[in-house]
C-alpha cells in the first residue's frame, strides 16, 4: 500500500480580513512563530482567531498578542494552558530592522494576516501598514462592487 502524498504549498490556518480592510499594506514579511505542543494541536485542528492580534515591537523582538489559541480538551489535560499568551515571532535583524524603522520613522503599524502551514512549521504573514480613512474605505468599496458589475455584464455578453 503506498500513502497518498500530502500536497505541497500552504494551507491556511485563520486570515484577519479585518486588517485588508482597515490598512493599507505596504511591506510584507514572513515570521515563524515560538508555540507549545498543545497550540501546535489546537492550530491543527483550526482554533485560532486573528482578528484581535496585534505586533508590539519590545526589547529588539517582535510579539504577537491577542492571537486566541482555543486548546483542545485531550491534548491540554496535565497543563493550564493560556490562550491569549504572548507568542515571540521569529525574524532576522535584517527584517527586524526595517520592521522597527517603519514604525518607528514612517508612522506604519504591524499587523498579522494570515496564519498557515508551511513545509509543516506554523507561519505567520505580517505586514507594515498605514490606517485607511472613512474615505478611503468607502472608496475600496465602491470600486469592489463596480468591478463585480463589470464581470456580470462581460458575462452576459
Amino acid at each position: 500500500m503506498t500513502k497518498a502524498k500530502a500536497k505541497t504549498g500552504t494551507a491556511d490556518i485563520a486570515v484577519n480580513r479585518k486588517a485588508r480592510h482597515d490598512y493599507h499594506l505596504e511591506e510584507r514579511f514572513e515570521a515563524g512563530l515560538v508555540l507549545e505542543g498543545w497550540e501546535v494541536k489546537a492550530l491543527r485542528a483550526g482554533r485560532c482567531n486573528l482578528s484581535e492580534a496585534y505586533i508590539t515591537l519590545k526589547g529588539g523582538e517582535a510579539w504577537l498578542f491577542g492571537c486566541r489559541i482555543e486548546p483542545l480538551g485531550t491534548a491540554s489535560t496535565h497543563i493550564s494552558p493560556d490562550p491569549l499568551r504572548l507568542r515571540k515571532l521569529l525574524l532576522n535583524r535584517r527584517e527586524l530592522g526595517r520592521i522597527f524603522g517603519g514604525v518607528q520613522k514612517e508612522g506604519a503599524t504591524c499587523v498579522p494576516l494570515s496564519l498557515y502551514w508551511s513545509k509543516g512549521r506554523a507561519k505567520l504573514e505580517i505586514a507594515l501598514a498605514k490606517g485607511k480613512q472613512k474615505f478611503d474605505k468607502r472608496a475600496t468599496e465602491k470600486e469592489r462592487d463596480w468591478n463585480r458589475q463589470k464581470q456580470r455584464l462581460m458575462r452576459r455578453n
